[in-house]
This record gives structure tokens, sequence and C-alpha cells, in this order.
């Protein structure tokens, strides 16, 4: 089967609702600064009347990922759940225009489409209010198999794992993937998410994956071992190639069981660590889709996330090409 995409996420889909907000209307909401909190339809609605949003975009960690790969110039490709109403359309439509093809229309069947409500006060501290809606009625009729089998790596988004018939839709498309010699990555997104699942996720990882990301807390979530040096051989003996993002302490990569250190980008100033995670991951996918050498898809990985991190948001505001230059892509 020809290769239509260098990956395809799944996950969350979300719409990012950000507004600016002081301490005085925070605590006039009840709201905890700094804290993200999952909230019903009515709360959100209920919240979102009472700010000035300044922007409103797609969102979501998968989302994210293949905006950013798309910006690197690589052909993403998106599967997540929204209702056909106003934020699912624009959710679709704004995705579109980051260059990702979304591979699921808006649903009419379902609840409403989820947003995250993002409160931003001077000092760039971010308060997020988030409510999931259609994004998790994902389920196993929602996976198209042939665009699945026709990208080269799926991606599988961690946070999406805990509604029961997302996790079937995700495994679902896990091994159509294999099944069409592609690879197949996950994201764990959330060491309380590992928690709360740590069987289902060791068996996803071990039987149906073939590289996972995730940063120290969530790797140690998976391995049970609060000491990394201990816990990157475990989590090798779970999956071929294993990423592990440590901020400024750069990258952990274990290679078929070989450990491998990858050293940080520098970055001037940091502004807004939202999405840095996600962008690393669009990086990296970018190498991995072209073979390089994982080493090699982690020193892009870490220059797109400090490119990321040195402005506002989670998406560039255009093209990341120029990160390209002189890695021979």
């Amino acid at each position: 089967m020809t290769v239509e995409w260098d990956a395809c996420g799944i996950g969350n889909a979300l719409v990012d609702i950000v507004a600016g907000a002081d301490e005085a209307l925070l605590e006039g909401l009840g709201l905890v600064k700094g804290a993200m909190e999952l909230v019903d339809l009515e709360r959100s609605e209920q919240l979102c009347r009472r700010c000035r949003p300044d922007s409103r975009c797609s969102g979501g960690s998968a989302a994210n990922t293949m905006a950013v790969l798309a910006a690197l110039g690589g052909r993403a490709a998106y599967l997540g759940k929204v209702h056909d109403d106003e934020l699912g359309r624009l959710f679709v439509e704004d995705m579109r225009r980051s260059g990702v093809e979304v591979l699921l229309e808006p649903a009419g069947d379902c609840p409403a489409t989820g947003r995250c409500l993002v409160l931003v006060t001077a000092d760039a501290e971010r308060t997020m209010q988030t409510y999931l809606g259609a994004s998790t009625t994902l389920d196993p009729d929602d996976i198209p198999g042939p665009q699945v089998e026709s990208c080269r790596i799926l991606y599988l988004e961690g946070y999406l794992y805990d509604p029961e018939p997302a996790r079937r839709a995700m495994l679902r498309a896990a091994r159509l993937a294999r099944g069409a010699g592609r690879r197949v990555a996950v994201s764990l997104s959330d060491s309380f998410c590992v928690e709360r699942h740590l069987e289902e996720f060791r068996r996803l990882v071990r039987g149906e994956t073939d590289i996972v990301f995730g940063n120290e807390h969530e790797i140690r979530a998976l391995t049970g071992y609060d000491d990394l040096q201990r816990a990157l051989p475990e989590a090798g003996a779970l999956c071929p190639l294993v990423v592990v993002t440590r901020g400024a302490e750069g990258t952990a990569l274990v290679v078929e069981g070989k450990i491998e250190r990858v050293p940080a980008q520098p970055v001037e100033r940091v502004v807004d660590t939202t999405g840095a995670g996600d962008s690393f991951a669009a990086g990296f996918l970018y190498g991995l889709s072209r073979d390089w050498p994982p080493q090699r898809c982690a020193e892009l990985g870490g220059a797109v996330a400090a490119e990321i991190i040195s402005r506002v948001g989670a998406r560039p505001a255009g093209s990341l090409a120029w990160l390209l230059e002189g890695r021979g892509a």
C-alpha cells in the first residue's frame, strides 16, 4: 500500500479558547491559579461567558504534534472526534489550515465538541478548565482502516486512554497499522493516567508499540521504579525504542536495550513551556519517518521544542522548515 502520510495522530480533539485574566477574575470564578481541572459542559460554558476570548484554535496533544510536524514540512494526518457544531467545524478548518489532513468529519451523534479554556495572567501563568466532550467518544467504528494503514507511523496520545471505547479504538488502529507493516508510537502523556491503567498501558507498550515517548515521571509510573536509572532498562525491555524527555537535562534513549544520552538544545529565554513535549515528538517523528537514527531524531526534536518554548503557544506561527537546514533533511 502507498504511504500517504508520514504520521497520523489519534487523540483528544479540543478547541483551545485563550483569554487574558487577572487574579481577581480567577478568585471570582473560584479557580486555582496554574491548575488544570476537568469540568462539565455547563461549567465550561459558564466560564466562557465570564471571559473575553483572545483566540480560539484547534488543540490537544496529538493535534499539536501533527500541526508542528506539518510546519516542518512533514505529511501529517489526524484522527479525533468532534461534534458537528461551531467549535467542531472550527477545529477541522484550523487543522486543515495548519496543513494536517483530518480523517474524521464532525459527527452529529455525540456530545458537544471538547474545549479547553486557557486563562493567562500577566505573569504568563496558565489556568486551564477542560471539557473533553466528544473527544472521549471515539470508538473502533470511527477508525478508517485504509487511511491508518497508509500512514508510515501511527502516533497515539495517552490522554485518550481513559475512556474504554477510545481505548479499544486505539488498539484497533495499532493492530491495523502493524498488520500493514507500519510503526506505532505512543505518548504516555500523563503519569496519573498511566497509573490508573497500568496493566493496560504495559500490554499496549509491550505488545502493540514500537516507540514510546514519556517524561521521567511517566516512565517511572510505567515501570514502577522511582530511580530513572533502573526504570530505563525496564522500559527498554517493554519496547524497542524508548524516548524520555528530561527538559534541561536533554533526552534519554533506550535503543534495543542500549541507553544513549542526547544533550538539550540551548534556549536563550524560556517564554512558555506549553506544548514542549508535543513539539519534541513532532521533530522526532519527522526524522523517524525518514529513517534517521534515533539520536539524530532526538536532536531535531530538541531543536523544535527549543523554538516552541521561546514563544507563547504550543504551535509555531509559520513554517519550521528552516530548522532542517544543515541536517540533511
